[in-house]
């Protein structure tokens, strides 16, 4: 799905657009940060993430709510449309991205099994929050799970954002 010129026709078109955009990740470990820093001109639209491991700082930095977590659990549609909300008021960007899910090789259930994640986008009236679809052809590691992850959530911006007529462009 990735090659660095997708990744760079996604940022250039937020520049371009002067659209801001702010991360909130957890089972990505910050890899959203880092492909969009690689970008050079990223400055412009991106004023920042956070890595929010754990459910304490889900909750103090994005403003996750404890009834969310406590009744879906941090890995869920709800706690991802909550911290790409949170993270988008934190920073004042027209769109808050976020990833929550678990990246193994441990920590998953039947329920929730390892390679579950979560996105979620959100901006001025508008919200989307999908499960990750994981491509069968790759292993399921922690680094394959990540990738994707952070991979999908740019996408799934940059569908949301750019004129239907530019669908197949990236």
């Amino acid at each position: 799905m990735h090659t660095e010129n997708n990744l760079s026709t996604i940022i250039q078109y937020l520049i371009t657009h002067n659209i801001t955009i702010s991360s909130a990740e957890s089972c990505s470990g910050g890899l959203i940060s880092k492909m969009i820093t690689d970008i050079p001109g990223c400055s412009t639209i991106y004023p920042g993430g956070v890595c929010a491991y754990s459910n304490e700082m889900k909750k103090k930095w994005l403003n996750v709510k404890s009834s969310t977590l406590e009744q879906y659990g941090a890995v869920s549609a709800e706690t991802a449309l909550e911290m790409a909300q949170g993270i988008r008021n934190v920073t004042g960007s027209y769109y808050g991205i976020s990833t929550t899910g678990i990246a193994g090789p441990g920590g998953g259930s039947v329920e929730k099994p390892v390679g579950l994640v979560y996105i979620a986008v959100v901006g001025p009236n508008y919200q989307r929050v999908e499960k990750l679809p994981l491509n069968p052809n790759i292993p399921l590691t922690r680094a394959t799970i990540q990738q994707q992850a952070a991979e999908y959530a740019l996408h799934m911006l940059y569908d949301s954002l750019k004129p239907k007529e530019m669908q197949n462009e990236v």
